[in-house]
Formats: structure tokens, sequence, C-alpha cells
């Protein structure tokens, strides 16, 4: 297949999806989502890819859902939100799902959508100096994929999630449980590349079904159910009006991204520091 915003290139048992809009951080809109999902359904058919890389081209992993692809969308019904936040909720699952272990190489920006991505892969690698964040309440949206209380100790789900903190750093990270380690942005794809071939040496057979236990015994606790139960949530918060929704909306339209951005951080004790 030929790809426009994604690449994905295969080296012996490892293959590597990396998101490619660098001009936007590489946000996702919906035909780069549907690329992603359809490249990790050519993985997984594939017997001599072993191990997936998922990296960002550019300064960062991802910053997240496209705001301005999100603004342009027709979403004057609950249906119409129901519908986007599936797509992007299987978007985020389909790296659980996938058959084939997954590690994400996160560098620069790891924000939001991306940051669930991230929780998303089986193991997730840092580049220091990387930043981690989840700003939705600060905007009026939600999560789209509530994974991170599957991941870390509640207080520090909560922490995150209902500041809406943004500048996690490398190290919190690590030190919550979020990522597995932290490297030199230089060696961030060479430590991936170990690590993928230590998988692939392994037997296949056990790697797929370890990894098959691992996420039914999640399931089993009930993550899946909880997921979908937090979705229907989302749909109805992201469907709900609200004075810093609205706001956000009219600063981004008039005077663009960066300026919404400003104003949605300046109300914070942590101010704000640009993405761009």
């Amino acid at each position: 297949m030929s790809w426009s915003f994604i690449e994905l290139d295969r080296d012996g048992p490892v293959a590597t999806l990396t998101f490619n809009r660098p001009e936007v951080l590489n946000a996702f809109h919906n035909e780069a989502m549907d690329e992603c999902v359809a490249a990790l359904k050519q993985v997984a058919d594939d017997d001599a890819v072993r191990c997936v890389l998922v990296r960002g081209a550019g300064r960062a992993f991802s910053a997240g859902f496209d705001m301005k692809a999100a603004s342009e969308r027709d979403m004057s019904t609950v249906d119409h939100v129901r519908r986007q936040m599936e797509r992007q909720f299987d978007f985020i699952m389909a790296f659980w799902d996938c058959p084939k272990p997954t590690i994400a190489l996160v560098h620069g920006f790891c924000m939001a959508g991306a940051f669930e991505v991230a929780l998303a892969c089986d193991i997730t690698i840092a580049a220091e100096g990387t930043r981690f964040g989840e700003p939705e309440v600060r905007f009026g949206t939600g999560i789209v994929a509530m994974l991170l209380p599957w991941a870390v100790l509640p207080k520090h789900a909560k922490e995150m999630l209902l500041t809406g903190n943004d500048k996690m750093d490398a190290a919190r990270a690590h030190a919550i449980g979020i990522v597995n380690h932290v490297v030199p942005t230089d060696e961030l794809l060479a430590a991936g590349r170990r690590m993928a071939l230590d998988i692939a040496a392994a037997a296949g057979p056990s790697v797929f079904f370890t990894k098959r236990a691992m996420n039914r015994t999640y399931e089993i606790m009930g993550m899946r159910d909880a997921l979908k139960a937090s979705l229907d949530i989302d749909v109805i918060l992201n469907a709900t009006p609200s004075a810093e929704k609205a706001e956000f909306q009219r600063i981004r339209k008039e005077q663009g991204l960066k300026a919404a951005l400003a104003w949605r951080d300046g109300r914070f004790s942590d101010g704000g520091a640009e993405k761009g």
C-alpha cells in the first residue's frame, strides 16, 4: 500500500510505523488514523513481522488529535459525536489489540490522544525531554480511551486527568509507570530496536499467546467494558456545551490555535508553554 500520512517499513522481523505529519507535530486526523489501523492490520497479517516500533517524524511523537480538523468537522448531533469518538477509540485500541507486540518510542510531545496511543502500546521508551499530558479538561473535552487508571495508581491518574497537566516530564512518567525506560534522544531508536529484536528472538507462539493472555487478564478484570463505559460518558461530555469550550473555539477561530492554547493554559498555576 501507499501511505500519505504515515510510513511503514520492515527491517528483518521488526516493522516500524512512523506518524508522518511533522508540520503539525503528527496530529491525528481521520485519514491518518485510518492509515494507522490499516498498517497495523498489514503487519498483523505478515508472518515475517515479530514486533512493531511506533514513532513520530520530526520534533514530536504526536501532539494528539488534530484540533484544526476537529473544528471543521460536523459535530452538531450526539450521533456525529459518537461516530467520531468511536473512530478515535478504535484507532487507539488497534495498538492494544495488535497481535504483534508494539513498542512506542516517544520524544518531544506525547499529548492527549497520542498519550493514549503510547499507553495502548505494550512497551513505551521515552527520550529525555519528552513532555506528556492529557489537557482535555482545560478546554471542555474528555478522554477517549481511559487507559491511564489501568496503568498507574488511581491518585496519580486523578491528579493528571483532573488538572489537565500537560507538562509531565519523562522522569516523572517513568517514576509512576507510564514509560518503561528513559534514554537520550539520539539513542531512542537504537534502544527500541534492541528491545524489538529481543522480542523477535523469542519463540513466536510464546510471545503471541503471552501477550494475548496478559491482555485477556485485564479484560477479565473489566478493562474493555470500563473503557466503553467511559467512552459513553465522554460522548455526553463532548456533546454538552460549556463556557470554556466555546471560548477556546472562539479564540482558535479568530486568533489561531496558539492563542487558544495560551488562553487555555494561562488560567492555571503551571502557566502556558507553546508546543509549536
